[in-house]
């Protein structure tokens, strides 16, 4: 299938932030202030809690939503069903929008959603998207393929990232940290494996996989920015068979490991990585007031 060129994109009706939830309060906090501080009143949220046992989640999530100017719900499963059976239950319960999967280690800046919304207006055979991030494997930034610190002025990372004219490179897989995925695509092939995938570990990367098996995208959102501190818990349901689940990824997909070891190793993001330092080096020489001069 011939493969559609970057255009600039019109963003459609921006999808449903879907945060996943086991306990992790401090950052369940930071993360839900972030939603708050970035994104237009009315937008829809839901909170898909995966029966957290810490008892003070439940009073914040559901107080939260009741103070918010987003559309937000609270979801507490009654038990710990696992990230991939949780994120299959919140797709069912968001209708037919597309949505975003946000872990609540996540930090959102400014423009976020509407960045990801407008890659999605640009090629409708996009299935998923994963945006800029410290700490977001492949998309990672400044170094690809591992954690960096995260920034301490994450919204002029997002400032510099929205400077340049999009591309929406190809990736092998989504980071599921923060990634998009479009409704169609989940009607055609379903959400994630949970019976293979259990408490969670790449159910993100066989959908993805399963996606580009059937001609669809997983293209990075290089204009859009997101904070993931990492190191959330999603609970403890048991793995349902012998063996980790990348034995069970490979078993699936063998030559993965090597498609993602290529693509770290011809470093197809490092022109857009470049541009983004230059994006930030050029803010910095702008001075902090420079939105005064503009």
């Amino acid at each position: 299938m011939a493969r559609a060129e970057p255009r600039p994109g019109v963003a459609g009706p921006l999808p449903t932030v879907v945060v996943t939830i086991h306990n992790a309060l401090e950052a369940l906090d930071a993360c839900l202030a972030s939603l708050e501080r970035t994104l237009p009143p009315g937008t829809r949220v839901l909170l898909a809690d995966d029966a957290s046992t810490d008892p003070r989640i439940n009073p914040m999530a559901r107080g939260w939503c009741y103070r918010s100017s987003l559309d937000a719900r609270y979801v507490r499963r009654d038990l710990n069903m696992g990230y991939p059976a949780n994120c299959n239950a919140a797709f069912a319960e968001t209708g037919e929008a597309d949505v975003v999967l946000l872990d609540s280690d996540t930090v959102v800046t400014p423009g976020w959603l509407q960045q990801l919304a407008r890659c999605a207006g640009a090629d409708p055979r996009i299935a998923t998207i994963t945006p800029w991030s410290n700490n977001g494997e492949t998309c990672s930034f400044p170094r690809p393929g591992e954690p960096n610190p995260a920034p301490e002025h994450p919204e002029t990372l997002a400032e510099a990232a929205a400077m340049s004219a999009p591309a929406w490179p190809e990736l092998p897989a989504a980071a599921g940290f923060c990634m998009y995925v479009r409704r169609a695509a989940l009607d055609q092939l379903g959400g994630f494996d949970a019976a293979t995938f259990g408490v969670g570990g790449g159910e993100q990367d066989d959908f993805s996989l399963r996606a580009a098996a059937m001609g669809w995208r997983n293209v990075l959102c290089d204009t859009a920015y997101v904070v993931h501190h990492g190191g959330a818990s999603f609970g403890p349901l048991e793995l349902p068979a012998e063996g980790g689940n990348l034995e069970r990824l490979l078993a699936r997909w063998p030559l993965y490991h090597e498609q993602v070891a290529r693509f770290l190793l011809d470093d197809p993001l490092r022109a857009h990585r470049a541009r983004l330092q230059e994006n930030l080096e050029l803010l910095a020489r702008s001075g902090p007031q420079r939105d005064l001069f503009g």
